[in-house]
């Protein structure tokens, strides 16, 4: 941008709504494009947390906005979760700004300016539907990669999967004696506690289990920005997908699956594309390989808000 002058200034700041529902993954989502966002110009990210309520329905019809009275008025509003949908069209029909909601809204995509929607939702790409290779995260590709360390993400039991913990014994033990990079093994909070026990009872030199109650915040970060390759338990799709962004060879630790679903079929199109790897693969001579093309799918979104809305 240039002045009447035309000397060359910054843009005003984008002053951007995140509306939080309290849930980590939806958080996760939101965080990762208001960073891919702040790369592209200057922002102003005002955290606003919702609950859902009745109520939003009679702020939204009535035109009240009760959150962020103190706050400037937005350019953005984004949000993932359903609790946030509602708080959000109020405060626009209110205060003005574009509305951005992450994955499938419960209420119909055109009451919104923008919504980035997972590609295994089948919800077909339009004026007011941005498709995505899974869900967004707040990870940024590394060209710090360490050839010498990688991480194994272990998840657990959820309505989607069962658990095999013996199989995952063995396939760690396998790992982790035929290749000889120094590996951390990362538990998450549905790991069962005998599965964590059984974990660090492997004798390898090579391995480390950090167990998730011992980590902080940022902490896996780091990992995923050092390690070359990554095992991600095939329930732990978000950290899949973490991992791929971060840039390391993706290699899937097969999981028990109780049904099949929109979240599977968008694994097997990853699998299909070679763009991860299973455990049969590696042990046929097939090892994970970096992603041949940049997997950042924050930054896209955050391109293509800016030029859509925001490039002069």
């Amino acid at each position: 941008m240039t002045d009447a002058a035309g000397i060359a200034t910054e843009p005003r700041p984008l002053v951007i709504w995140r509306f939080i529902d309290g849930k980590p993954g939806h958080e996760n989502q939101t965080l990762g494009l208001s960073r891919a966002l702040a790369d592209l110009r200057p922002v102003d990210v005002h955290d606003v947390p919702v609950r859902k309520h009745w109520r939003g329905w009679l702020d939204l019809l009535l035109a009240r906005c009760p959150l962020g009275a103190a706050l400037p008025n937005p350019d953005l509003l984004i949000g993932a979760g359903h609790a946030t949908h509602l708080p959000l069209l109020a405060c626009r029909r209110v205060r003005g700004g574009r509305a951005v909601v992450l994955m499938k809204p419960g209420l119909p995509p055109a009451w919104f300016d923008l919504c980035l929607i997972p590609e295994h939702d089948g919800v077909a790409p339009s004026v007011r539907v941005l498709t995505t290779r899974g869900v967004l995260n707040p990870i940024s590709p590394s060209a710090r990669k360490d050839p010498g360390f990688g991480v194994i993400l272990v998840g657990g039991p959820s309505r989607h999967y069962g658990w095999d913990a013996v199989t995952l014994m063995q396939q760690v033990a396998a790992i982790v004696a035929n290749d000889s990079r120094h590996w951390t093994l990362a538990t998450s909070r549905r790991t069962p506690a005998d599965t964590l026990a059984a974990l660090q009872g492997i004798e390898a030199e090579n391995l480390q289990v950090v167990p998730s109650e011992q980590t902080a915040s940022g902490w896996l970060a780091a990992q995923l920005e050092a390690a070359s390759v990554a095992w991600v338990t095939e329930d732990s799709v978000s950290m899949l997908y973490e991992a791929l962004t971060s840039g390391a060879a993706c290699g899937v630790l097969p999981g028990v699956m109780r049904r099949a679903g929109r979240v599977r079929a968008g694994l097997q199109a990853l699998l299909d594309a070679a763009v991860v790897r299973t455990f049969d693969d590696w042990q046929q001579g097939r090892p994970p390989q970096p992603p041949e093309q940049p997997f950042n799918e924050a930054a896209r979104c955050a391109r293509t808000i800016v030029e859509k809305w925001f490039a002069s």
